[in-house]
């Protein structure tokens, strides 16, 4: 038998805050009446949900496991409560999006900007972050949706791909690349294998996994321990050393693009078959897309595409 549907709300909001009386404030009942629909949940399902301390309550392991089951469920019902109420024939409400840290730096807010001047009834929530940790959070009912990347070269998808709907948005080209002084005087111009595995390199991963991945793409090798001059967590600064002549490192086209154009900074591509990263938008398939969420990702490949190629 199913506890009270009341209770479980009463309980989502105790659990959530952390208190008795900051959930009666939010459900506009007494602090005695959260106490009784706590204690009668506790007796359905007949184990204890809170541990009383002196001016705080603790959660038990049971409460953890139940908030855990309560949790997107009641949040995917505030959502479309909230939904239901929103205009049919046009973009409205909230958008939560997950995006990649340095894509969704770079383009989501000059795209969010501009959506708005012409739906300014649409606000955003996004998170930034790594595909799996995003994927997760999708999974949860954290997003509406989100943008991953991933190499077409593996063709491999992160997580369950079963569960999901996938629609490419754009594609970038993963670049070695070095300042002209570093290509001249350190390389020699040199971009074989045995040469290049020598040089210093600059990377924004904790493990240079891009970094090995390329050396596999255009040489068919695994490379020994690379000489990691800087790890560095910011790609505009992993930029920045590029620039200074530190050494090489991964990008992507469109962000080096005009210092390619001036000779400042040299792409190493050892082969035709450049190495493809795919941007894509991801949701679940079981979740029904409202139109505001129709509507931006047509218009998010219509400015994506101006922007990057």
């Amino acid at each position: 038998m199913l506890p009270d549907m009341n209770r479980l709300k009463v309980f989502y909001y105790v659990y959530s805050l952390q208190s008795f009386n900051l959930a009666a404030k939010r459900l506009h009942i007494t602090p005695s009446g959260v106490s009784q629909h706590i204690q009668k949940l506790e007796y359905e399902i007949k184990t204890s949900l809170f541990t009383r301390l002196h001016k705080k309550i603790v959660p038990t392991m049971a409460a953890d496991q139940l908030f855990t089951t309560v949790q997107p469920f009641i949040e995917e019902l505030k959502l479309q409560m909230e939904n239901i109420s929103k205009p049919m024939d046009k973009p409205y409400g909230l958008l939560r999006i997950g995006a990649p840290i340095e894509f969704g730096k770079e383009y989501l807010p000059k795209i969010c900007s501009a959506f708005r001047e012409k739906y300014d009834e649409v606000k955003f929530n996004i998170k930034l972050g790594e595909a799996d940790q995003l994927l997760d959070m999708l999974d949860t009912n954290k997003f509406d949706f989100v943008l991953i990347d991933y190499f077409s070269a593996k063709d491999q998808f992160l997580g369950k791909p079963q569960l999901y709907t996938v629609d490419s948005v754009a594609e970038e080209t993963l670049i070695l690349a070095c300042s002209r002084g570093y290509y001249e005087e350190k390389m020699k111009k040199d971009i074989s294998f045995e040469n290049l595995v020598k040089m210093d390199f600059i990377t924004d991963e904790h493990e240079p996994v891009i970094l090995k991945y390329w050396f596999w793409h255009y040489f068919k090798k695994s490379v020994p321990d690379l000489n990691i001059v800087m790890a560095i967590e910011n790609h505009q600064a992993v930029l920045s050393s590029i620039r200074l002549g530190m050494g090489l490192a991964i990008t992507v086209n469109h962000f080096i693009q005009e210092d390619v154009e001036n000779n400042n900074i040299i792409p190493v591509f050892p082969g035709k078959q450049k190495l493809i990263n795919k941007i894509s938008f991801v949701w679940l398939q079981k979740k029904h897309q409202t139109i505001t969420e129709k509507v931006f990702q047509t218009f998010f490949k219509q400015q994506i595409e101006k922007m990057i190629t």
